[in-house]
């Protein structure tokens, strides 16, 4: 059974940039916002360390752009970091009228508490203790579950996009919106909206070990791609310094604002090393840093490395990071007594779907924001915490472009999804296999340390692998959990592809056969322009 719904703007993805555009239109338009899992779920709830903005009178907005610049060693968009960075304030100021509760500076009540973290040469990240993520989606989102124009959708997640030349095999391509799994009732639904809104997140759990939780499979920008927008940059996957080293501890992240704060890297005997790696030692972008640990740990053979913040009095680490606090205290872990064992973790996408400065994509009345998209803002290594200002910024640039539309509902007739010609699956082990077994040859050859021999083995597993999914999608009823395989694998491909194209080490991406910047050349990105025919669903 395949039911039809109509709205004016159709959001896939409930996190910081979904909810924010959803609530800037949702005055002079019906929205509607989906979300494959609870509607808070997602990487914005566990943001901890803030937002980047300048708001100390020692610091200024030449300063934000030319650290953002310099952390993405060379490719980052300028026009695009000067447009966020210009923006940013407005967009705090429009967060704490929605109520979101930054911490306040205990010298003053009228000022917010700003820390600093690695690659800022000011202190300029405002926060919410450790919980910024937190504070903002459960704000955001008690708004929008309040706006009678908003109509939210959990549970329900994007099978492929609907455009004009695809399903209606017309000239003139458009997104007429998505087909849409609800997983709870296992119905197929088709969702048509003028404008379509990718803000689905990242695609971190496509490595074995990832700061992500388990909904960042890269759907939008899997979607995207088979849909024919470009994908630019994926070779450029975030590794986080420092993700909780405990069984218990499933995907925790360790905020870099303990590092902002004086946390030092220690080996095992006590030793500390990351002077010998970069003049910024711990403070160091989060690519070098990663790197450095990385590098010790195989050196070395440890499970992991450790961090250190003992040296503050117990007051301030309570205060100052609660939730980390507490979190390492339920596994035996007192950080005011004891160093934290950590390791790196897949945590950011920095590629994704091409995108201008509105949001818009290849695709018309299609849209891409957050960690979906491409903007160029952060080139070839990510700042921290420029993540969710980027999700403010670009939510509020791509409602502005949508608002000065006129919209046009959909009245083409679009086909129905078609479950006529597949069976139930009778097992899902070979979900469950394909599953592992992606993720675990990603961590081993498409990690923080590349060369080309290990790409190419990656390339040719995938290979294989997609050839299963594609046989079991095209012979099987779909579910939440064969989507992500199916998106995944998409993803992977990407990411292994856009790796071989790169013949130098730059920012996130290092490579033991070309481990120099080649700047004989202006860097330029890697795109991948789709081969629609080869994509379709």
């Amino acid at each position: 059974m395949t039911t039809t719904q109509h709205f004016d703007i159709l959001v896939i993805g409930s996190g910081t940039a979904g909810l924010t555009l959803a609530l800037r239109l949702a005055d002079s338009h019906q929205v509607a916002v989906i979300s494959k899992s609870q509607l808070e779920e997602g990487s914005s709830l566990y943001a901890q360390g803030g937002i980047s903005v300048v708001l100390d009178k020692t610091d200024s907005l030449q300063s934000h752009i030319d650290d953002t610049l310099r952390a993405g060693a060379g490719l980052c968009n300028e026009q695009a970091v000067r447009y966020t960075v210009e923006h940013a304030r407005e967009n705090i100021e429009w967060l704490i009228e929605q109520g979101v509760a930054f911490t306040r500076d205990g010298i003053s009540s009228e000022t917010y508490h700003l820390t600093r973290e690695g690659g800022h040469s000011h202190r300029r990240i405002i926060h919410s203790a450790d919980a910024t993520g937190r504070e903002v989606e459960t704000t955001l989102l008690a708004k929008a579950r309040a706006h009678p124009n908003i109509s939210l959708f959990p549970y329900h997640i994007g099978i492929d996009l609907i455009t004009s030349g695809k399903q209606l095999k017309q000239t003139n391509n458009r997104a007429l919106g998505c087909y849409v799994l609800d997983i709870q009732n296992n119905v197929t639904k088709t969702f048509l909206a003028p404008m379509t809104v990718l803000a689905s997140g990242g695609a971190g759990k496509v490595y074995l070990y990832t700061s992500n939780p388990d909904v960042s499979t890269g759907d939008g920008i899997a979607m995207g791609w088979r849909a024919g927008c470009r994908i630019a940059n994926m070779e450029f996957i975030q590794f986080h310094p420092t993700c909780l080293f405990h069984p218990k501890a499933k995907s925790f992240l360790i905020s870099e604002a303990l590092r902002g704060e004086g946390a030092k890297l220690l080996l095992a005997n006590g030793e500390r090393f990351m002077e010998r790696f970069h003049p910024d030692a711990e403070l160091a972008p989060r690519d070098v840093v990663a790197r450095a640990i990385d590098h010790e740990m195989k050196r070395l053979g440890h499970d992991c490395v450790y961090l250190d913040i003992t040296h503050k009095p117990a007051t301030f680490i309570k205060s100052h990071f609660p939730t980390i606090y507490k979190r390492c205290l339920q596994l035996g872990i007192d950080m005011t007594a004891e160093p934290i064992p950590v390791v790196p973790a897949a945590h950011y996408t920095c590629g994704g779907i091409m995108t201008e400065l509105n949001g818009r994509t290849d695709i018309p009345g299609l849209y891409a924001i957050g960690e979906t998209a491409h903007t160029g803002l952060h080139g070839a290594n990510r700042m921290a915490s420029n993540s969710l200002l980027e999700c403010l910024v670009f939510a509020q640039a791509a409602a502005k472009d949508i608002q000065a539309q006129a919209l046009q509902p959909i009245t083409d007739v679009v086909p129905a999804w078609d479950a006529s010609q597949v069976q139930p699956a009778k097992e899902a082990i070979a979900i469950s296999h394909n599953w592992d077994e992606l993720r675990r040859f990603m961590w081993d050859y498409v990690g923080i340390v590349r060369t080309t021999k290990r790409l190419h083995k990656a390339k040719q597993r995938l290979a294989l692998l997609k050839q299963e999914i594609d046989e079991f999608y095209s012979q099987h009823l779909i579910s939440s959990d064969l989507l992500e395989l199916r998106n995944l694998a998409d993803v992977a491909e990407l990411i292994i592809n856009s790796a071989l194209m790169r013949k130098e080490s730059r920012g996130l991406h290092y490579t033991l056969d070309y481990p120099l910047a080649d700047d004989s050349k202006a860097p330029i990105e890697t795109i991948i322009n789709p081969r629609f025919q080869d994509h379709a669903a």
